[in-house]
């Protein structure tokens, strides 16, 4: 089919033809937007539009430029833009003036396009290039669809004709639409992903977002994401992603996570449990901070660990005790030191969700993976980087044990900015790395979690640098007259002990491994699986013998 400028123009302004807001941002410039309505006045074809009719309503783009946009009538076919978006746009904003604002604050004025009455057909008709033109030779775009005959017939007789075949070109010609016409939203979504094969695909929350869109009822799932995280930002758990929301909801709706049934999700239920899904997260992370005392999400050794516990909160409105107390912290510790997580997670989450209903009864669940706490497990997996979930899961050991500062015994601020990277300002190596290195210590065994503690900014490390601990401690014991419970703090519980005024660097881990282990022992409900072979990790670890 074809529409003529004025209908595709009326379609907008009516609130017939909407731009879904999983479209990307207008990013065309007035240059590039030039060239396309180049192409309309001389004819050229611009490409084929394609719209989803629909009587769904989706979360669209309200206004374009300084023009609010109608909103379209209820029960009404709306017309959503599912290839065109930047074409379109370029066209409203030019045919009709308007000021396009970016998000980065640059105001772009598409009232400044012009059609130049003295270009020849091989040259540029319309341009916003107009430096060193006469100002009779041009007339800008909207004058020419728009202007009252006493403008018009302000310009040299010798124009009037190109004004009025120009004016004639723009409003006949004939924009090539492909209508798809009531199917559902994924498949509308999926045609827009193919089409726009060289752009971002589509993510699950962005369809999510247009599907659960709802005006009358206020919804906006993108707000209201939104908003959590603002909220979860003032108590340094902002990392949350929206994949994990999503699961959340679809584990509490159908006791399944995969795409395909999030898609499949009723608008009506996912908003009707809304408000009860955010204030299970909210306990939840309350939880984790207060009872596993882990004071920010970045810890987290998955943050797919939030959809478990919210399903426990959504269904549980007391705070655990008892056994199930024991029953839930079992679980989040075997799933964080088996890196669980790492592959398969939506049919994992739905097996698990399956666990945390036998805790809702007060069952202890059984598990088919075990967990290795031996000092030999410790030291084999223990090369330190931020990003494994089984290093995360032993910092959040060590941050519950609520470490302070070496210089004056006061506790440790931790922050998500802090602790992304492994040489971040929160990880220090007790055994300097540049002092072992002296030593020709092997890499694997200088950077482990044995020899990681979690310091504040004000440690200073520069004046650390490949110090001997003998040598740095002594100063900081000088600074710090309780320095011993301080590095109780850090699970280093005997500084003549561990080796620290020796600097036997083998000796300390030896003992801090010992010490971890028990650690994790107390946090485990020993099973029968858990006496067989010492189980592997489903991460890739680097694998290093330390002793």
């Amino acid at each position: 089919m074809n529409k003529q400028f004025s209908s595709l123009m009326d379609d907008i302004l009516t609130g017939k033809l909407k731009i879904p807001q999983f479209q990307r941002d207008f990013v065309w410039n007035i240059k590039k937007s030039s060239s396309l309505l180049d192409s309309v006045v001389k004819g050229y074809p611009v490409g084929t539009f394609i719209f989803w009719k629909t009587k769904e309503r989706l979360r669209f783009v309200k206004n374009i430029g300084n023009l609010t946009l109608p909103e379209p009538l209820s029960g009404d076919y709306v017309n959503f833009v599912l290839d065109g978006q930047q074409r379109i746009t370029s066209l409203f904003a030019a045919l009709k003036g308007e000021t396009i604002k970016r998000k980065d604050g640059r105001e772009e004025d598409f009232s400044k396009i012009f059609i130049d009455l003295e270009a020849k057909d091989d040259q540029d008709i319309v341009t916003s290039e107009i430096k060193g033109m006469d100002k009779q030779q041009i007339i800008n775009l909207k004058t020419l669809l728009y202007g009252d005959l006493t403008t018009l017939t302000q310009y040299d007789p010798k124009y009037h004709k190109k004004i009025a075949e120009y004016k004639k070109r723009i409003e006949s010609y004939n924009y090539s639409v492909i209508q798809v016409s009531d199917v559902h939203i994924d498949v509308a979504t999926e045609i827009f992903t193919r089409i726009n094969v060289g752009g971002k695909t589509l993510s699950l929350f962005e369809i999510m977002v247009a599907k659960t869109y709802d005006d009358t009822k206020d919804f906006d799932l993108s707000e209201k994401f939104d908003s959590l995280i603002e909220k979860l930002n003032d108590v340094n758990y902002e990392t949350l992603s929206d994949a994990t929301i999503l699961q959340i909801i679809s584990l509490i709706l159908t006791k399944e996570c995969k795409r395909k049934v999030i898609l499949s999700l009723e608008k009506e239920k996912f908003i009707a449990i809304w408000d009860e899904v955010i204030d299970a997260i909210e306990r939840t992370v309350d939880y984790f901070k207060t009872y596993y005392r882990i004071p920010v999400s970045s810890l987290l050794p998955y943050n797919a660990l939030v959809v478990p516990f919210a399903y426990f909160f959504y269904h549980h409105k007391d705070k655990p005790i008892g056994d199930q107390q024991k029953y839930l912290e079992d679980f989040f510790w075997r799933v964080s030191l088996s890196g669980r997580y790492s592959s398969a997670v939506e049919s994992k989450l739905a097996q698990d969700v399956k666990r945390v209903d036998k805790i809702l009864k007060g069952e202890l669940p059984d598990y088919d993976w075990g967990i290795g706490s031996s000092t030999d497990f410790i030291k084999r997996n223990g090369w330190f980087s931020a990003g494994s979930s089984y290093i995360k899961a032993i910092l959040c050991i060590y941050a519950y044990q609520q470490p302070k500062s070496f210089i004056d015994n006061s506790h440790v601020t931790m922050s998500n900015d802090w602790l992304k990277q492994a040489n971040s300002k929160n990880y220090h190596h007790f055994f300097p790395r540049a002092y072992l290195k002296k030593l020709n210590e092997d890499e694997h065994k200088i950077n482990h979690i044995l020899n990681i503690t979690i310091v504040d900014d004000f440690l200073n490390k520069r004046k650390i640098k490949d110090s001997a601990p003998s040598k740095y401690m002594t100063e900081f014991q000088n600074l710090n007259s309780e320095l011993s419970e301080t590095m109780k703090t850090h699970l280093i519980n005997d500084l003549d002990g561990f080796g620290v005024w020796t600097d036997n660097y083998q000796n300390f881990l030896d003992c801090r491994a010992e010490l971890l282990s028990k650690e994790i022992e107390k946090r485990i409900i020993r099973q029968d699986i858990d006496k067989q072979s010492q189980p592997n990790l489903e991460e890739d670890y680097s694998k290093v013998e330390i002793e």
